[in-house]
Order: structure tokens, then sequence, then C-alpha cells
């Protein structure tokens, strides 16, 4: 049943101010960049933002610069944010500061998913961040939902308000009563639009990029004139973000239906990318929702048919947000830090030159501009670190742990044999190394694209790995229940009440993520009831 797990095939296409402890680095003593680590009690005790906290280096040991995955990986994730220059905590309990090097990973994420919106007919635009509270409360199961995370704003200019104000957790329900302003006839159908937002939800366990106060995302939003449509439009859209997982952040999700307790407060239908985080743990990546007519029947949304006969419009909404960040994060990292897929990383290759002597630098530097130079046309993003105030062994590491693809060092012998050093970030020690690659324009362009894509695919291929190895097949709530118990993934056939999914939840901590879209033929029997079954379920505990 692995391969029902693989992304269908319409889908695929061909800073630290001072010194830290000295660490040895495949063959090179080299100074370690610092992991200052994120200081959890932020998130729950008020703290903006604690003094960083070294983790120290022993006998060399470079993985001391933050904690071990395998020894806890929580610490693991806030180090590598830190130490990586992602984010930093925000002044505020559960708010994070986005840092240029992180927010450059989003506005990947960002320059990707546009093109796609608009290449599907979608036009960006903008929503106001209040909602008078009374919007919220006329979709009753959408406040239910939505009630505990909201911000309400009661007073405005030094005044109490009139009416509450919500600060955005969703836009569902503005849009809802621009739309019924805009549409009147079938003429104006389709009506398809994105924003890119920020939004508000108060959290009460927060961790970085993965659930905050506030974070950013997409939303799209869009009106039709049918069922059909509007469901051709909510698949439609997970789709672009399966394609997007697989193809540029080399996360192999797994895409499919939500099941009704966990459908989205006021949807008919919930459809959702799921991943594999490097703790087994299943991170809901993206969702995309068929909202029926909940919310055109609750705001008077209505349209004029051909006919002549008034009728409550069809609609979706779509998010991906900086969550995502956090799930690249997760996938690929390593005990050395960061490891970003090609396709979305803000620098591919850095460049870092190396001398001693006074007289080599003119050279040396001449050489550097002339590689850079050459891969900057080619459409490669590039960056050169020709700072002295870093010998070249703790930018290698400071570089590793920004996970950045690939490294070029370059030094007077290299210039002397016209040729350059590579270092590729997914393979560790001398096997990821590769001596006298020509400099020569053309044949140094194609050898890093080609690498550049080796690394973007082999990261896809072991994630996967990853992941089907930590999925079991269950026939039975006991191999559910030892499945959940090991920290993996559990598959089976499932069609048993509400109540049977709450009672799985109480007691083993794990929700159904999904019903994958790609199901396996034949008989299946609830493993729960033992009743028929049409669907297999894949059961997870989740961030």
């Amino acid at each position: 049943m692995a391969s029902l797990l693989r992304l269908p095939s319409r889908l695929l296409a061909p800073a630290a101010a001072r010194p830290a402890a000295l660490l040895r680095h495949r063959g090179r003593c080299l100074h370690a960049a610092p992991a200052a680590r994120f200081c959890a009690a932020a998130t729950t005790t008020g703290a903006s933002a604690a003094a960083p906290a070294r983790t120290e280096t022993r006998g060399g040991d470079r993985e001391g610069q933050v904690t071990p995955r395998s020894t806890d990986f929580n610490a693991w994730y806030t180090d590598v944010i830190a130490a990586a220059e992602l984010a930093d905590y925000g002044p505020v309990r559960g708010t994070m500061v986005i840092r240029p090097y992180g927010y450059a990973i989003w506005e990947a994420i960002q320059d990707y998913l546009n093109v796609k919106f608009k290449e599907t007919g979608h036009s960006n635009m903008y929503f106001p961040q209040f909602i008078p509270y009374s919007f919220i409360e006329k979709e009753a199961s959408h406040v239910e939902g939505f009630s505990p995370e909201l911000a309400v704003v009661t007073i405005g200019g030094g005044k109490e308000l009139e009416e509450k104000l919500v600060v955005r957790p969703t836009s569902e329900t503005i849009v809802n009563h621009m739309f019924t302003k805009w549409i009147q006839s079938y003429r104006d159908l389709p009506l398809m639009i994105n924003q890119w937002a920020n939004v508000t939800r108060w959290e009460m366990r927060t961790k970085p990029f993965i659930r905050t106060l506030e974070f950013l995302w997409q939303e799209g939003h869009t009106a039709h004139a049918t069922l059909e449509e509007a469901e051709k439009e909510a698949m439609q859209m997970i789709n672009v973000y399966t394609k997007f997982s697989y193809e540029h952040a080399a996360i192999p999700v797994i895409p499919g239906r939500k099941s009704k307790r966990e459908t989205f407060a006021g949807a008919d239908r919930t459809y959702t990318i799921e991943a594999m985080m490097g703790d087994k743990k299943a991170l809901q990546a993206g969702t995309s929702h068929n909202l029926g007519q909940n919310f055109s029947r609750a705001f008077e949304t209505q349209f004029m048919d051909e006919s002549g006969q008034l009728e409550h419009v069809w609609q979706t909404s779509w998010a991906i947000s900086t969550r995502f960040v956090g799930g690249i994060i997760m996938t690929h990292g390593d005990d050395a830090g960061l490891m970003l897929p090609p396709r979305i990383a803000p620098i591919q290759v850095v460049i870092v030159p190396i001398w001693k002597k006074g007289e080599e630098k003119g050279v040396v530097m001449e050489a550097v501009a002339s590689v850079e130079n050459t891969l900057k046309e080619a459409g490669i993003r590039v960056k050169v670190d020709a700072s002295e105030l870093r010998t070249p062994g703790w930018k290698f590491n400071f570089y590793e742990m920004k996970g950045v693809p690939m490294r070029i060092e370059l030094g007077p012998r290299d210039v002397k044999n016209r040729s350059v050093v590579i270092s590729r970030r997914d393979v560790p020690g001398k096997q990821g190394k590769e001596f006298g690659v020509s400099m020569e324009p053309s044949t140094l362009v194609d050898h890093i694209k080609g690498r550049l894509e080796e690394i973007q695919a082999s990261l896809l291929q072991k994630a996967i790995e990853f992941r089907d190895s930590n999925i079991v097949d269950v026939s039975s709530y006991g191999e559910l229940k030892e499945a959940i118990a090991e920290g993996k993934w559990a598959r089976g056939p499932w069609s048993a009440s509400d109540a049977d999914e709450l009672k799985v939840k109480e007691e083993t901590s794990a929700t159904i993520r999904c019903f994958p879209f790609e199901q396996p033929e034949g008989e299946k029997k609830c493993f729960m009831t033992g009743n028929p079954a049409d669907e297999v379920a894949i059961f997870a505990k989740s961030y």
C-alpha cells in the first residue's frame, strides 16, 4: 500500500558577536555559530526574549551547537530557528518576529503560489483586519468553532465601542458581507479572490511558526453558481498545495479529506495535506474547504440564475500559512541545523573565499567575483561571504546551520588550477565534497544546476522513505494503539461513529488526519466495529 501515499502522477512534473567553542569539521578546526536557544517559557509565562543560552560543545563534537534531534526534538527545533536566524520571540506572549532569512523562505512560498493562483483565475485583494462581532455570530458553527480563539476589541480612540470588533481569525464572514454587495447575477460568477494577510488566534500553547498568536497566510475565497463548480475549485486548490509540497518543498504530503469531526467550522467538507515531521507527528500543512451554502445562507449572498430564480451561491475557502516554514524545518533538518530544498532556499550557493597572505586576497576575490557573476547570470541565487571577521571554517558551519544547499570554496590553489571545491549540504563529510570542478562558465553552471536538482530529488526521496517506513497498516484497535504508542502513523479501514473517533483521541491522543484520496481496492472491514468500510483513514498525533 506504500504506493497509495505517493503523489498522484497527474500532479508531478518532470550571528554571533562572540566566539564559540572550537569544533572539528571535516578535518578542519572551526568556530561554531552560537545556538541561541529560544526560551520556551516565553510562550507561556509572558517573557519576551530571554538571554540566549548556549549549548556547550565537548570533545570537538560539531553537533553540540544545537540540541541533537534524537535527544529533544522540540529543543532542537527552537535551537535551529534561533541559530539559523529565522525568527525570535516578540514582546507579547505567543508572538514571533520573523527575521529576514525566515521571511525569505516565506517569500519563496508566496512567489510560487501567487503565480499558481493567478494562473487558475484568482485575483489578489485585501479585506480589513477588524470584523464586527455580529458577523462572526451569523454562522452558528463558525462562531462555536472559533470562539475560544477570538481576540476582541472593546475600546477604540479611548471610548468603549458600540459593537465589539474581532481581530481577523479568518475572513469568511467579512468576505460574504462584501460578496453580498458584489454578486447580483450569474454573470458575476464565479468570483475568485485571494488575500495575503495576517490573522490572530488566541492560542494557549504556542510554538514558533507552527502555532502562534498571530501568523501570516494566504486565504482564497470563491463563489460559484453550482455545488459541482465549488467542489471542483476546492479540489483544484488542494492539488495546487500538493504539487507545491512535492515539487518545491520536497515534502511528500498525503492529500485527503478530513473526517466530520475535523472539518473546518462552517464547511461541508475539508480537504487537507498532511505531512510527517521528523518526530513522526503529523502537520496539517494546508487546507481547502467546500463551504457549501452555509455562509451564503447566513449572509443572504444570492444571485439571479439564468432562469430568473434567486439562488444562494456555493463557496470555497483555502489557505496555507507560515506554519509551512516550520514544516520545512522539521521535515529536512538534522543535527547540523536547517536543510533547505534548493527550489525554496533563499541562498542556493554560498561562496567562501580563502586566503592566508595579503597578496593572495586580490587574486582570490577576482576569481570569486567571476564565479559569482557567472552563477547569477544563470539565475542561481548566490551569496559571497568575504567578511574577514570570521574564519572560513566558521562560515562553513554557519551556512550549513542556515541550510544553504551548496557551498563553493575558492582559494589560491583553486585559482591557479582554474577550479573550485564544492560541498553539498545534504551529504556530510568527504562524500559530499568535490574537488577540481572547472571554473569554465558553462561547465560550472551545468554542474551546479545538476547538483541542485540532485539535492532537491534526494531530499524528497529521503522524506518519502521516512514517511512510508513509519506508517503501519492496522486491522484492529489494539494494533492502532500499539502503532500510536510507538510514535507511528496508523492506517486502516474506518466506518465507525464520531463517538468512536472521539474515543480514539481520548485514549491515544491520535486523530484522523485524513481519508487519503488514493485508496486501496477491494473489500474492507472497519478495524473498530467490524462493519464494512469504504475507505481507509490515517490516524496520528499531530501539531
